[in-house]
């Protein structure tokens, strides 16, 4: 007997896509991207990256190996939905403390399979990231497309993910300290500053500057984070107040706001870069990595023109800026995500290079 459709999808055009339901039994207005990693759905639905956003996942099989404690990147995911083809409740995997489903309803996070995930991402590729409902089976679609215009667009994400208070994660042997500003910070980045020595202190884009300066850091981290850098000017702010004044590394949304604090623009791309094997080109010295993407804003490479930032790095698939730096200022960005390291450790030694200027900003103190 095959199982009845009880939930569906419905795009701003009335296009309905039904299937079956996993996780919360919420209505949920999003807008729509796709992913094309094959593994990591955990840190998928767990990055703060994906605030209002439901993820296509192209790969077909989702669920297999449930979910591990240790593998978050945030504490509270705020994902806007999953969309899979194939969802497996019964995992196999000797970490796995709780199945997919089950931390989906427990954090109100809507699920549907069974659908055509191919056809789905062949539409946002060709007509671009759109809105849509995910909503029970039997709402008619004139109701859903009239919820889908009666929701507002949301354009405060980074102040509901950013933490309420700072937090410390501290490490062995200390030798700086780093203040991170939380946009949205993935927990992978903060451990990545720990491994390298560094006590971090995770702190609210309502930070004021003065706050700052008195904790006496070595250097500034600006996180990824969701939605549109031009929301974020307490950030962008921020960024042009202390740049010059301490090494500053941003990632993903942090690049983005480092570009528009120097005068530089940004623009939304027409379906955004989301996987784990997106070709960046370092045109300081050739090499070609494999990177993992997740983002919807590009830096426009025209706007750098009469900026102190020069492009670095390259998407060689649609020549995107993928990385900035200033020199004089000890400021520099990437696109990706350096501590997702989807393959070889490719992009590590980004961390690196911030471990560098802030000793060289110790040894020059």
């Amino acid at each position: 007997m095959v199982k009845e459709f009880d939930r569906k999808i419905v795009f701003e055009d009335g296009t309905e896509y039904y299937g079956y339901g996993f996780g919360s039994d919420d209505i949920r207005v999003t807008e729509i991207i796709f992913n094309t990693s094959m593994v990591g759905y955990q840190e998928i639905i767990s990055d703060p990256s994906y605030t209002d956003q439901s993820v296509v996942m192209t790969y077909p099989l989702i669920g297999n190996y449930g979910i591990a404690d240790e593998d978050y990147e945030t504490k509270i995911p705020t994902i806007g939905g999953l969309i899979v083809r194939e969802y497996n409740d019964f995992p196999s995997n000797f970490r796995y403390t709780k199945t997919l489903s089950e931390v989906m309803e427990e954090n109100h996070i809507v699920g549907i399979s069974g659908v055509d995930t191919r056809k789905i991402t062949r539409s946002i590729r060709d007509e671009g990231s759109r809105r849509i409902v995910i909503t029970h089976a039997d709402m008619p679609a004139e109701e859903a497309v009239a919820m889908i215009k009666n929701t507002p667009v949301p354009h405060d994400a980074v102040s509901r993910v950013t933490c309420k208070k700072r937090w410390y994660s501290r490490t062995p042997n200390p030798k700086y300290n780093v203040i991170a500003i939380d946009c949205g910070i993935k927990l992978n980045i903060v451990r990545s500053l720990n491994k390298r020595g560094c006590n971090v202190t995770v702190v609210p884009i309502t930070m004021s500057a003065e706050e700052i300066i008195k904790m006496k850091p070595d250097g500034i981290f600006i996180s990824n984070g969701p939605g549109d850098p031009e929301d974020v000017a307490p950030v962008i702010n921020l960024i042009k107040e202390l740049r010059g004044k301490y090494p500053i590394f941003g990632i993903c949304l942090g690049h983005q706001m480092i570009a528009l604090a120097y005068g530089a623009k940004t623009y939304k791309l027409k379906f955004g870069h989301h996987g784990g094997n997106h070709p960046v080109k370092n045109l300081l010295n050739g090499k070609v990595e494999i990177t993992s993407q997740n983002h919807s804003y590009a830096v426009d490479i025209d706007s750098l023109s009469g900026t102190d930032l020069e492009a670095t790095h390259i998407n060689i698939l649609d020549k995107t800026v993928e990385g900035l730096r200033c020199v004089k200022d000890r400021v520099f960005s990437v696109q990706y995500h350096p501590e997702s390291a989807p393959g070889p450790q490719d992009s590590a030694y980004l961390f690196d290079q911030f471990i560098d200027l802030l000793k060289e900003g110790k040894n020059n103190g």
